[in-house]
């Protein structure tokens, strides 16, 4: 591999990375090379560069919503993920790339005065991340707003798709199943009152503070399981943490994983422990569950790797 010609073109290229060092759970063994790239230009030339060479990868964002396998990966990791907000506006219309962090993004919407974001004000990850979950809160999600997204696919090509054609639904889209990047999305937004969402995202955070672990002092990738669909035996979509305490989820513990005192359907490293530690407690806790209530809880976070 030419890691020289990417590094000339901006990117940050660390061989035999442990990716322990890129995830929100301080969790996840080596790969033989990550590449951060933070734009548009950067991000296809590393995918060009590595579909030439026949090297498979495979991307993060911010590293939320992610449980990485104690033996790494085989593959090269591209992280795409900008410390510095990609953004641009004409009128109700936002463009942002996929590698700025989400709340960034919310930030700066509540400061143009415009709304549709103010609820999801603290989600960690990158919009890319955001999109690809359809992430969001307090029964919103960030498809509701997207007008068109620019796809990479993994053969290196972008194209322009509109939101109808990405298959959102509840903590999902058709991104998850196809390895399409998002690279960049044109969201559209009402107008607000810039006052009032400062309000807003004040509360949200208030409520965010006090309901999850900052990830920064106690290692979490988030929600560990998808909210229960209406469709089940729940009859209308609950919170997957009350099925979680009611079936005495909170009690149970893997070496240093264990259910966060104040969310059930959250999980935290506290103390040593392995990713397969992490792994193997959200299956004893998704079993109560499914004793209890005769409900199977979904997985929301994602997995990397090789786990037993």
């Amino acid at each position: 591999m030419n890691w020289d010609a990417l590094r000339a073109a901006g990117c940050t290229v660390r061989l035999n990375a442990l990716l322990a060092d890129y995830t929100t759970f301080r969790l996840g063994g080596p790969c033989p090379a990550l590449v951060a790239c933070t734009t548009l230009e950067q991000l296809t030339l590393v995918v060009g560069t590595l579909q030439a060479a026949q090297q498979e990868f495979v991307l993060i964002g911010g590293g939320s919503n992610l449980l990485v396998a104690d033996q790494g990966l085989a593959q090269v990791v591209i992280r795409y993920v900008s410390d510095q907000p990609h953004i641009r506006r004409d009128g109700n219309i936002v463009s942002v790339s996929g590698s700025t962090l989400f709340d960034d993004l919310i930030a700066w919407t509540v400061e143009e005065g415009l709304d549709g974001l103010v609820y999801a004000s603290g989600i960690p990850g990158t919009v890319g991340g955001a999109v690809a979950g359809n992430a969001g809160a307090f029964g919103r999600q960030i498809g509701d707003v997207i007008e068109t997204a620019v796809i990479l696919d993994p053969a290196g090509q972008t194209q322009i798709v509109p939101a109808g054609e990405l298959g959102f639904a509840y903590r999902r889209s058709r991104l998850q199943a196809t390895g399409e990047i998002v690279a960049a999305v044109r969201l559209h937004l009402p107008p607000g009152d810039r006052a009032a969402l400062r309000h807003q995202r004040a509360e949200f955070l208030d409520i965010r503070r006090h309901k999850h672990p900052d990830w920064r002092a106690l290692p979490t990738a988030g929600s560990f399981f998808k909210n229960v669909a209406p469709t089940s035996a729940a009859g209308r979509r609950q919170a997957a943490g009350w099925f979680l305490e009611q079936a005495g989820a909170q009690a149970l513990r893997v070496r240093g994983a264990r259910p966060f005192e104040k969310h059930a359907n959250i999980v935290v490293r506290d103390g040593e422990c392995a990713a397969q530690d992490v792994l193997d407690l959200a299956r004893q806790m998704a079993a109560a569950v499914q004793r209890k209530f005769g409900l199977a809880l979904e997985r929301e976070v994602r997995l990397l790797g090789h786990f037993e």
